[in-house]
């Protein structure tokens, strides 16, 4: 059947001879084109394996000097281990996915080339909408939790690094074998209306990890995992964090920091009306017990509700998961200007306020106003080491802070 925008570009290339593509003839005249990833040898049977096909789909939109847009159809796509690479001609590329992405049912897949499953890499104006990503990380899982010594680290689903300008709108990601979606190296990236999902008992299984990078909001999503609903990593600055749900999951964090030396530090991190139901923690900043340079200022924590939450408002500077690779001295990492502002409902244990710093560097500068925490419909508790700062307005456990 013929398709009536091949007239619009066969009158296009009659008017404009000079022209010797469709492609360059569309974007002459601002259109957008679509390159169905089907149309490239992509098969929605959910076992053919169509990496190939997403890399031209992905080459032909990324040589396209104007809007593009790459359309995955309803269906199961198996896809393996790609990155997509820029610089491209166009700054306005979207990735339209109406199915769904499946990872290797096997982990040996990502065995030898560590990293992600699906990444973007030194892209600007890239955007995705809809679908879903199916990592199948539960054969990995098992390995782990077993405690097999040749278990891999896994991949990531979604990652992009180096890249500006970027959106994810409405995706789902699910049963990631590591991190669900990965932000690094970055500026400008706004994550909004996902949808992320894993077991509580699946490690490592963070659902939204963010480093080194700047400009970075993530807004009205969903995150159940095993690991932490988001997790802030070094070098990363101006991050908006608002509208979302954690449920199960160890909560936010800022963090861990100051293992490696010379790491960057952390600012300008706002975290706003946040639902967190049945997490291991709340609110949480985290370093290890090691020589740092690195810092976390300039953090307000606002409008959160806890439900059965273990640890609602905690920071570790003596974090050392497993008691591995701890170097047995006071954290580096200097913590300043954090803020609490009405943080309301329960704590699933006695303390629900704990500010355990650096006796190297007491945390400074911590603000507690409006707070309304119980355990168990009593008084909670709050525990301070090495804690400076202020409380105002109702502040129930009252506050420790010197």
């Amino acid at each position: 059947m013929d398709h009536p925008q091949r007239h619009v570009f066969q009158l296009i290339l009659l008017i404009l001879p000079c022209f010797s593509t469709i492609a360059e003839a569309a974007a002459a005249a601002n259109q957008t084109l679509i390159h169905d990833v089907t149309a490239f040898g992509a098969k929605a049977d959910g076992e053919t394996v169509s990496t190939k096909a997403f890399l031209s789909a992905w080459a032909a939109a990324c040589s396209f000097p104007a809007p593009s847009t790459i359309k995955v159809p309803s269906g199961f796509f198996a896809v393996g281990q790609v990155k997509f690479c820029g610089p491209c001609k166009s700054g306005n590329i979207t990735f339209q996915i109406d199915g769904t992405l499946v990872a290797p049912s096997n982990y040996t897949a990502f065995y030898e080339v560590k990293g992600n499953w699906i990444q973007f890499d030194g892209v600007d104006g890239v955007s995705i909408f809809g679908g879903t990503l199916n990592g199948r990380g539960s054969s990995l899982w098992s390995c782990k939790l077993a405690g097999g010594r040749n278990c891999p680290d896994g991949a990531a689903s979604l990652a992009f690094t180096n890249s500006k300008e970027v959106v994810i709108s409405g995706l789902t990601s699910i049963d990631s074998e590591l991190y669900h979606i990965v932000i690094d190296r970055s500026q400008r990236v706004t994550v909004e209306g996902v949808k992320v999902s894993a077991p509580a008992t699946s490690p490592n299984t963070d659902g939204i990890h963010v480093q080194m990078s700047a400009g970075v909001i993530v807004t009205d999503s969903t995150i159940d995992t095993g690991d932490d609903c988001i997790s802030v990593g070094p070098g990363t600055r101006d991050l908006w964090i608002e509208k979302v749900s954690c449920g199960p999951s160890h909560g936010i964090s800022i963090g861990s920091l100051g293992k490696e030396p010379g790491e960057q530090g952390v600012e300008n991190v706002t975290v706003r009306s946040v639902l967190l139901s049945g997490t291991e923690n709340g609110l949480r900043i985290k370093t290890w017990g090691s020589p740092s340079d690195g810092f976390v200022r300039g953090v307000t924590f606002d409008h959160a509700i806890m439900k059965n939450v273990r640890n609602p408002i905690i920071i570790d500077q003596n974090y050392c998961p497993n008691e591995k690779g701890c170097s047995d001295q006071s954290s580096g990492v200097k913590i300043s200007d954090v803020s609490y502002r009405d943080i309301r409902g329960s704590s699933a244990t006695l303390v629900a306020v704990s500010f355990d710093c650096s006796a190297m560097n007491p945390c400074s500068g911590i603000s507690l106003q409006d707070i309304d925490l119980a355990y168990e419909d009593q008084p909670a508790m709050a525990s301070c080491n090495h804690a400076e700062g202020l409380a105002s307005g109702l502040v129930h456990p009252p506050s420790c802070l010197h």
